[in-house]
């Protein structure tokens, strides 16, 4: 991180089925490998699966679902006199963006299933329902941070 200038923020390019930057965004964290074509293929048959099960656009599930998982605070660990503090914060809106999608595909391939495009539609629409590991583990960022609230004038 440069001391003088600031990081100038590529912009990604919207994919060409849904024209949507997110969704960019989304096959980029999936990619393994630098395997592009494997991850679009996963990603728009998750799409395809969604479709065929909730019968609502697929691309309005995804964006309820991102919007659902998205924390809006967290606690970072800060040492103050010999003992660490849990700190609640605010999450920068890039960030939220980037725990969203980072734990939507960690509770998906975690989940039991045959295939990668199964498991993260499952996961897409129990996200969208507010349901589902990914909403799980927001709420329990959200319940750390609020447990820990008698520490906030340790923020920085």
């Amino acid at each position: 991180m440069p001391r003088r200038k600031s990081v100038q923020r590529r912009s990604l390019n919207p994919d060409p089925k849904f024209d949507n930057a997110l969704v960019t965004r989304f096959i980029n964290s999936l990619l393994k490998d630098g395997k592009r074509s494997t991850a679009e293929g996963i990603f728009y048959s998750a799409m395809k699966h969604i479709e065929s099960k909730t019968k609502t656009p697929s691309n309005e599930v995804f964006e309820k679902a991102i919007d659902n998982v998205k924390p809006y605070l967290e606690v970072k660990s800060r040492r103050i006199g010999g003992s660490n503090y849990q700190v609640p914060l605010e999450v920068r809106p890039e960030r939220r963006k980037a725990l969203a999608i980072r734990w939507i595909l960690a509770f998906a391939s975690a989940r039991p299933g045959t295939s990668m495009a199964e498991k993260l539609a499952l996961e897409l629409i129990a996200a969208s329902n507010n349901e589902g590991s990914s909403v799980k583990k927001k709420d329990d960022t959200h319940k750390m941070a609020e447990a820990n609230k008698a520490f906030a004038h340790f923020r920085w």
